[in-house]
C-alpha cells in the first residue's frame, strides 16, 4: 500500500496484506485498510469473519502470519508510521501509552473505581496516587458520573450502565490518541446503549490535550450505533474488506453477504449480553 509522505502524515494505521491462520485454518486473507487521523471507523460482520482477530492485530496482540500493520507513533516527532512486527516490547509499550481500549466486558479489576482508573497511571507513568486523582475526577465528569459519589465505589456495587461508563473513563485517564472499542454497547438495554453511544460520540471529538485529533476503531454489531454516530462502515467477509463506506449505503446495500448480515445485526447484538452472575 502506497501513501505520499504527506498523506502518511495523515494516516493513523495502514494495514497490508494481512494474513492470519490458526491450526492450518486461514482468518484473515490478504486483509488492508487504511484509516485517516480522526476518523472514528465501525469493523462489522457475521461472527468468525475475523473482527477480534483484526483487532488483535491492531492492538500489537497477534503478529502476521503475513503483511503488514503499520501505526502512528505519536512519541516520536512527526507521528511517524511504525511497523508492529518490528517493534521491541519496550517500544510497543511506549506507542501504546496513545492508546486505549474499551473492553466488551468493561474488564474492571476488583477494588474500587479510583483503583481501576489509576492502575495504567501508576504502573506506566509512575503517577503518585496525588497526582492521578484529578485526572481521574476530570475523567469521571467527562463520563457524566459524579467523581464524589463513584470513586470510592466497588467495581461489584456498579450498574451494568455505570461500569461500562468507568471503563471508558478508564480508557480517558490517559488522553489517548487512538481509542478501540470492543463490543461498546454489549449487554446494555436500550436506553443505556443510547447514552453509551452519545458518550462515544463525544469523546470521539473531544480533543486530547497533545492537540492531535481522536480516532475511534469500534467493533460491533450495534445498527443504531452506526446510525446514530455515522462512522465509516468497514465490513469484513471470508477474511477480507467486504464493504468501506458509508452507514446509508451499507445499510441499503442489497449485496448477497451485506443483506442478510444487516437483517442479522439486531439479533447478534441481543446476542452478546454478558450471562447472569
Amino acid at each position: 500500500m502506497t501513501a505520499s509522505n504527506g498523506n502518511m502524515r495523515d494516516l493513523e494505521i495502514v494495514v497490508d496484506g494481512l494474513h492470519k491462520a490458526f491450526d492450518e485454518r486461514p482468518v484473515l486473507k490478504g486483509l488492508s485498510l487504511t484509516i485517516a487521523r480522526g476518523e472514528m471507523v465501525a469493523i462489522v460482520g457475521g461472527s468468525g469473519c475475523g473482527k477480534t482477530v483484526l483487532l488483535k492485530h491492531l492492538t500489537g496482540h497477534f503478529r502476521p502470519d503475513a503483511g503488514t500493520v503499520l501505526v502512528a507513533d505519536h512519541v516520536s516527532t512527526g507521528s511517524p508510521l511504525r511497523d508492529l512486527s518490528t517493534l521491541t516490547e519496550e517500544e510497543l509499550d511506549r506507542i501504546r501509552l496513545h492508546w486505549a481500549v474499551v473492553f466488551q466486558r468493561n474488564a474492571l479489576l476488583t477494588g474500587t473505581v479510583f483503583h481501576n482508573l489509576a492502575l495504567w497511571p501508576r504502573e506506566i507513568k509512575r503517577m503518585s496516587d496525588d497526582e492521578i486523582r484529578p485526572l481521574a475526577h476530570r475523567a469521571l465528569e467527562d463520563v457524566g458520573l459524579n467523581p464524589d459519589e463513584v470513586m470510592e465505589q466497588d467495581r461489584d456495587s456498579l450498574s451494568g450502565g455505570m461500569a461500562k461508563r468507568v471503563a471508558i473513563a478508564r480508557a480517558l485517564v490517559m488522553d489517548p490518541v487512538l481509542i478501540f472499542y470492543d463490543e461498546p454497547t454489549a449487554g446494555l438495554d436500550p436506553e443505556m446503549c443510547g447514552q453509551i453511544h452519545e458518550l462515544i460520540g463525544q469523546t470521539h471529538a473531544a480533543r486530547p490535550s497533545l492537540g492531535v485529533a481522536r480516532t475511534s476503531v469500534i467493533i460491533t454489531h450495534d445498527t443504531e450505533l452506526l446510525r446514530r454516530l455515522g462512522p465509516r462502515v468497514v465490513m469484513l467477509h471470508d477474511g477480507k474488506v467486504h464493504f468501506d463506506g458509508p452507514f446509508e449505503e451499507f445499510a441499503a446495500s442489497e449485496d448477497p453477504h451485506i443483506r442478510p448480515y444487516v437483517e442479522q445485526m439486531a439479533t447478534l447484538h441481543r446476542r452478546e449480553r454478558p450471562p447472569s452472575p
